[in-house]
């Protein structure tokens, strides 16, 4: 069975993947941009009544957006994509603050890189973000959050 291209609009940046990875957070990821959009739309009308879940979400929601940003001609590949997604829409970066989001981004990357290229490496090979995968992936965002520091 052949699964179909996912593609993410945002202002300044399309992806398109056609990789099972991207897709296992794909629809969460809408689902959490749609959420941020009306919630945005709404807390136009001022911040001050909403609620700690709801200013949680939209801050979530601006995290995100944050994340989707690339660079012009400097494309993500997909395992980077996919453990990315995964860390902002299950919450991961949500103690982050929004000008450290960049460089959480840039600095997790590298982190991955150095200290566990093989759950990379698994996503892209078996183009799928499987239970194994998840775990270790999550286990190893922890172990990035416990020595980032967003004051630098």
């Amino acid at each position: 069975k052949e699964r179909s291209a996912i593609t993410f609009f945002v202002p300044g940046k399309m992806t398109t993947s056609g990789n099972w990875a991207i897709s296992s957070v794909a629809g969460r990821l809408r689902l959490d941009l749609s959420q941020f959009r009306e919630l945005a739309t709404f807390a136009q009308f001022g911040t001050d009544d909403l609620d700690q879940a709801t200013r949680t979400q939209l801050e979530r929601g601006q995290r995100t957006v944050e994340i989707l940003k690339q660079p012009q001609y400097d494309p993500v590949s997909m395992e980077r994509q996919a453990a990315i997604l995964y860390a902002v829409t299950n919450g991961h970066l949500d103690e982050v603050p929004l000008p450290a989001v960049p460089r959480w981004e840039t600095e997790f990357h590298r982190f991955m890189d150095a200290a566990h290229p093989e759950v990379g490496r698994k996503i892209a090979e078996t183009n799928d973000m499987d239970a194994e995968a998840e775990e270790a992936l999550r286990s190893a965002i922890e172990e990035f959050k416990r020595t980032f520091r967003a004051e630098e």
